[in-house]
């Protein structure tokens, strides 16, 4: 008979439930603070927990007293009974409610909003039924001639199926404080099956507690009769979803049964669209290869009112009947539907082989699965709700602007992820899915670099938003720390040591004659002069000063309409000088480019490139340039040299990876060592950023602070192995004259030398989260998207800290 030792206070059963209020569902039995100081051990016990005292010669079971005392109990308000909480926080809910079934199907089919695609295609979609709900749709489709039934239950949120009235009807755990919202974001490790069987025992002791009944409520509207008394006598009383759904196997040899949970929101990950897959390729009636004498098999989804899970199901389905027929079936009357003028999705398609017919199929897809929703209107609608707010309001605390291009963002980022999916089955299907989709995509990482600019390459404000109310900022943002406004007319003027290299703030006119002429004086002699604008965000100069919207938009094509703006509008618009809020009218307007263009006529050698780099972030492929020079040994400013020397974990095995790879990092060094030099120590070395930033997560106590910190050392720890990679590629394309370009580089040393298996493993698998980040930068009013991040913060923040090579917050 083995022990668990253990001489300290043994911790109270809800003290051992996880962040997201779920328990430990691998342990057979939570220990109980057991009120003994003679306690030694408790051990696991088929018939009843033992105790096990510390002198090893006696033992007693735990009867119902002392379980009692370890579960906790609540009540939604005062006037209601007090009862026990599932997992020591949640009340158990009626899962649908009758209002919820649009389309009225409950009676006749079995299952609310029950419906099948437009078209031939045996795809269908529900709510979620009870136990002879379900039993109703299964005869319906066989009475339909459908004898294999593939049934996909999309649903991540524990379901509990209660006896009530010789049915089972589905309830969920849900807190007091949104009793209308499921569960969700459980994380990984937390499985529904586990869950539902854990909440199963815990709902039979509850009963044997209180006279075989248990509360449950059924309408959270109106409170009228709540709760609700439920008699369980056994556990035969409740069913989970496993086995609601697993049991028509025995009646149904060509039914098979998949829990394939997708997000509410957004698009789903990649581990989820590999299920999926895994699904089709054990599968013999989706295969290329199938019998083509056999009907398809019907598939049937369903998540919980049938709408947002089950239509993103159904347009799965669609694609993978599509590329069974080989041919496109009949496409609704589409000439009404808004197209996707997104850059995000242009860019997309026009990279992807036979991209436009790879976008269609999509859209072909949705429109025979859009009778409860439509992913393309869905995204149009709320983009035009995003951008008819004037001045931003606040909704119980939330910003709307926040709300609308959150969902705008998740509506294209699925219909983003829709479109690669697709692209995958085009080259995959035939081979049989050798490769998966999350490797297939990591040999595509262009795809991540490409999407995480997606909120900066469009759902941006119009130029004539500007006079209606949006608010501009000009130059105040960069203060001019090295003073030299009153010498050179433009903030932060200074030069790299031993190279013929300047760096400066954003000139107004008068600035740019300025720097001209200095560097065009007898002393410098400079006849030529490549001028290079790195700044993303939109400017222009009025009334001689530089300005910029606080709603950032694209660069190059809409300064010119925004000075349009400015001059027709003939307005008093807002905007803040010195930090103070003053009202002006702007007589005069220029673009960037028209300055520029002013002053080639007196200095012949002038040449402008605009290249918008990101403020922390590494610049695309595309816009990469030059070749660096060496200089001495590296500076090193601050404590723990090994990590502001750059020796990460993921940067030592990138430099391992790369021929010359120590010679490649220590040029990048002293490159940036010698720009250093330049600045004030008030600002920190590219590489201090990154463990400075991520070091003060510490003395953070906002989660919001604490994601950004992360973010922003993730992102300039992205821009240092970018130019490693860069210089490994100047190196290496010399020879040719760098005829190849660093973009179709990248393509191949990714395919060839598995560099984005390396990326990948820094930067873990990807969910969206779309947040209103305060970067304490010039990017303070952009909607950053977090990358690729975990949806659970904390295990995102510790696989970073081990990406770290160990480094801890301390």
């Amino acid at each position: 008979m083995g022990t668990t030792a253990s001489a300290a206070t043994q911790p109270t059963l809800h003290e051992s439930f996880h962040g997201n209020g779920m328990m430990d569902s691998s342990a057979s039995f939570q220990t109980l603070n057991i009120h003994s100081n003679k306690a030694k051990s408790i051990i696991t016990n088929k018939v009843a927990p033992v105790v096990i005292t510390y002198n090893c010669r006696q033992e007693f079971q735990i009867h119902d007293d002392v379980l009692r005392t370890n579960y906790k109990v609540g009540r939604i308000s005062d006037n209601m009974p007090e009862h026990h909480l599932v997992q020591g926080s949640y009340f158990m809910v009626q899962d649908v409610f009758s209002k919820a079934d649009v389309l009225s199907t409950s009676g006749s089919y079995g299952a609310p909003n029950f419906r099948q695609s437009k078209g031939s295609f045996p795809l269908y979609g529900m709510g979620q039924p009870s136990l002879s709900g379900f039993k109703q749709v299964l005869q319906r489709l066989q009475g339909q001639g459908h004898q294999e039934v593939l049934f996909f239950c999309l649903r991540e949120e524990p379901v509990v199926f209660l006896r009530l009235e010789g049915d089972f009807l589905p309830y969920t755990p849900r807190r007091k404080e949104n009793l209308h919202e499921n569960l969700h974001d459980l994380g990984r490790d937390a499985r529904s099956e586990n869950l539902e069987l854990t909440i199963r025992k815990e709902l039979h002791d509850f009963a044997k507690l209180n006279d075989n009944v248990f509360y449950v409520y059924n309408d959270i509207e109106h409170f009228k009769g709540e709760p609700q008394k439920i008699s369980i006598s056994c556990e035969e009383d409740m069913h989970v979803t496993e086995e609601v759904y697993k049991r028509p196997r025995f009646t149904m040899p060509s039914y098979r049964y998949y829990r394939l949970p997708l997000p509410t929101e957004g698009a789903p990950l990649e581990d989820e669209f590999d299920a999926f897959v895994n699904v089709l390729r054990e599968n013999p009636s989706l295969s290329l290869s199938r019998d083509v004498s056999r009907s398809l098999p019907a598939l049937l989804f369903s998540c919980q009112v049938g709408v947002g899970r089950t239509n993103l199901g159904m347009i799965l389905g669609s694609l993978v009947m599509m590329h069974l027929t080989r041919a496109a079936q009949e496409s609704t009357d589409a000439t009404d539907k808004p197209k996707m003028q997104f850059q995000v999705i242009q860019t997309l398609i026009s990279k992807l082989p036979k991209g436009q017919e790879v976008m269609e199929e999509v859209d072909r897809a949705i429109d025979l699965c859009s009778e409860m929703h439509d992913i393309r209107e869905a995204i149009y609608e709320n983009k035009q709700k995003l951008e008819g707010i004037g001045e931003d309001y606040q909704i119980q605390g939330s910003s709307t602007k926040d709300y609308f291009l959150h969902r705008t963002l998740q509506s294209l980022e699925r219909y983003f992820y829709l479109i690669i999916f697709n692209a995958y089955l085009h080259e995959q299907y035939p081979l049989a899915f050798a490769c998966s989709f999350s490797q297939w995509l990591c040999s595509h990482a262009w795809m991540y670099r490409l999407l995480s600019c997606m909120n900066q390459s469009e759902l941006r404000a119009q130029a004539d938003l500007l006079t209606k109310g949006a608010r501009v900022a000009d130059e105040y943002l960069a203060p001019d720390v090295l003073s030299t406004i009153k010498q050179m007319k433009v903030a932060n003027f200074r030069r790299v040591p031993k190279m013929t290299i300047y760096g400066m703030a954003q000139p107004t006119s008068e600035a740019t004659g300025a720097v001209l002429e200095y560097l065009t004086d007898e002393k410098r002699k400079h006849s030529s002069v490549l001028w290079v604008n790195l700044q993303d965000e939109l400017v222009v100069e009025a009334n001689g000063q530089i300005f910029c919207p606080r709603e950032p938009t694209r660069v190059d094509q809409l300064e010119t309409a925004l000075k349009e703006e400015l001059v027709g509008s003939q307005k008093w618009l807002e905007v803040t000088l010195e930090q103070e809020k003053q009202m002006k009218m702007f007589k005069s307007c220029v673009t960037v480019q028209e300055t520029f263009n002013q002053h080639k006529s007196s200095h012949q050698g002038l040449q402008y490139r605009r290249i918008p780099f990101p403020e922390c972030s590494s610049p695309t492929e595309e816009v990469r340039r030059g070749f660096p020079e060496s200089c001495e040994d590296e500076i090193v400013s601050v404590p723990d040299a090994k990590y502001t020397k750059g020796e990460f974990e993921v940067v030592m095995k990138l430099v391992r990876l790369l021929p010359d790879g120590h010679r490649m990092k220590r040029e990048v060094d002293l490159a940036l060592d010698s720009v250093s030099e330049t600045m004030t120590p008030l600002h920190y070395h590219l590489r201090e950023i990154i463990i400075c930033s991520y070091r003060q997560i510490k003395s953070s106590k906002c989660e919001t602070e604490i994601q950004a910190l992360i973010l922003k050392s993730l992102l300039y720890l992205e821009r240092y192995m970018y130019l490693i990679l860069f210089n490994t590629y100047l190196h290496l394309e010399k020879r040719d004259s760098w005829q190849r370009s660093f973009s179709d580089w990248m393509l191949q040393v990714r395919s060839d030398c598995h560099i984005s298996v390396i990326i990948e493993l820094f930067f873990p698998s990807r969910t969206i989260e779309y947040k209103y980040v305060n970067m304490v930068s010039r990017s303070l009013d952009y909607f950053l998207f977090l990358y690729k991040s975990l949806r659970c913060k904390k295990v995102y923040r510790d696989q970073y800290s081990k990406k770290l090579n160990g480094i801890t917050v301390a």
